[in-house]
């Protein structure tokens, strides 16, 4: 593969990143589903998006398991 088409498609996926950055925040739910840790303490937080991972991870391997067909 050549180095430009490689870098094309790089920043490609780094523009689709960024977007989906911007756009996270606009997506009701996200953050705050069922199995995500939020412990809040006085001068303590702390927060592991278990739930949103598992959710993410499953949309993105049926994207992949689509696109391989």
């Amino acid at each position: 593969m050549h180095p430009g088409k490689l870098l094309m498609i790089a920043g490609g996926l780094l523009v689709a990143a960024g977007l989906l950055l911007l756009l996270a925040d606009k997506i009701p739910g996200l953050g705050r589903l069922p199995g995500d840790i939020r412990i809040e303490r006085e001068n303590f937080s702390f927060y592991f998006p278990l739930g949103t991972c598992l959710l993410l991870s499953a949309l993105l391997s049926l994207v992949f398991w689509l696109f391989r067909r």
